[in-house]
């Protein structure tokens, strides 16, 4: 019986992974050595686009034939100012009143805001004038009388 103390060391390489499997690089080197490659190209795959129409643009398409959604009349932002001041109220203390951003009273002030018929109900109940219907700046008629 012969003890061979000889050391045999044997390398092996880790399979490698998936990722790696999928790079350029790998493509490349198996189409050398001959391996049958299956590439199946995916539409879209890995984009983060959602496709479809918001509801804002939906209801730009309704509103009008020139893509601008219609805006508060200048005369309804008039009233909303004189009717604030003489309350003696700011753009900001009006908007806390209402439950609103300042920017919301701003715009609607100066003729920017989009018509949303609760914002007109708060403003109307809290400088106390009309601002929808045929009677604009008629004082707000209480709750009991009509």
């Amino acid at each position: 019986m012969s003890d061979d103390w000889e050391t045999v060391t044997v390398l092996r390489k880790r399979a490698p992974k998936a990722s790696a499997l999928k790079s350029q690089h790998a493509i490349n080197s198996a189409q050398r050595q001959g391996v049958p490659i299956e590439v199946s190209k995916k539409y879209n795959a890995a984009t983060n686009k959602h496709t479809g129409t918001s509801l804002n643009t939906a209801k730009l398409d309704r509103e009008t034939e020139e893509l601008h959604h219609n805006t508060v009349p200048m005369d309804v932002g008039r009233l909303i100012q004189q009717g604030r001041q003489t309350l003696g109220l700011t753009q900001k203390d009006l908007a806390t009143k209402i439950c609103e951003k300042p920017q919301v009273v701003n715009d609607y002030e100066a003729g920017r805001g989009i018509p949303n018929q609760q914002i007109l109900a708060k403003l109307e109940r809290a400088i106390g004038l009309k601002l929808r219907g045929k009677d604009k700046g008629q004082p707000l008629a209480p709750k009991g009388s009509k």
